[in-house]
């Protein structure tokens, strides 16, 4: 069975690789669903691992359905992991009503060229779990990484194990919730692949008379922040 790890950082990737990971998915910012790591992270990542990499292609937070320029960087983004030889990218549009987003994967599938894709678990947003999985078969999609559309693997096990029975070529991979504890579960059902993080939190920093730097405000699944060039404009005008 595959043991995927999601490895946000190089200390994180490395401690992957020594402890036997098969691969790792390479991102930041776990707290969001993960975010495309900087170019900086992934090449020393490359350099020092001998494991297979995938990147985890996702300019931002929130929802899966990409403006035009999100996708140019998108784009940009695998391109750059093609450069560095990277094994796999993962990635995931959907449109505004949670249906996949065909020719956008398309164009991301065409541009990634020789490496595998994988689905990620925008998949678990979608209305028909089947139909897509049957889309991304027929465009050559490698894995799906799903939750079985549950808050966590356990609890979507049974359409995990429904997807996995109907898939012809492309993999289901387990995620969300996936720990050592429960890890025989999915071997059970028939399933390939894991994928978990493995993290702890590390030594904690005391912050106390510090201001906050999180943002509440921009921590939405459902909206996204923008610049408004009215906004600018009138500070130019104050300023200048």
């Amino acid at each position: 069975m595959l043991v995927e790890v999601c490895a946000n950082s190089l200390e994180s990737a490395l401690n992957a690789q020594k402890a036997g990971a098969d691969r790792i998915e390479l991102c930041t910012e776990l707290g969001v669903g993960g975010i495309t790591p900087s170019a900086g992270l992934l090449e020393l990542v490359k350099k020092r691992l001998g494991i297979p990499v995938h990147v985890l292609i996702r300019p931002r937070s929130g929802h899966f359905s990409y403006t035009n320029h999100e996708i140019d960087v998108m784009l940009a983004d695998i391109d750059h992991c093609r450069s560095l030889s990277v094994e796999g990218v993962v990635i995931g549009a959907l449109k505004k009503d949670f249906t996949l987003d065909g020719d956008v994967m398309k164009t991301f599938k065409q541009t990634a060229g020789d490496m595998k894709v994988v689905f990620h678990r925008a998949f678990d947003w979608v209305e028909n779990p089947i139909t897509t999985l049957e889309q991304l078969e027929n465009m050559g999609i490698h894995t799906i990484l799903t939750s079985g559309q549950a808050p966590s693997a356990v609890d979507g096990l049974e359409l995990l194990k429904e997807l996995h029975s109907v898939a012809n070529n492309v993999t289901i991979m387990a995620g969300g919730g996936v720990h050592p504890e429960n890890a025989h579960k999915f071997k059970e059902v028939g399933l390939q692949a894991v994928h978990l993080s493995g993290t702890v939190l590390g030594e904690s920093l005391s912050l106390e008379g510090k201001i906050p730097m999180n943002s509440s405000k921009h921590l939405r699944e459902d909206r996204l922040a923008v610049t408004k060039p009215e906004t600018i404009r009138q500070m130019v005008r104050s300023v200048k």
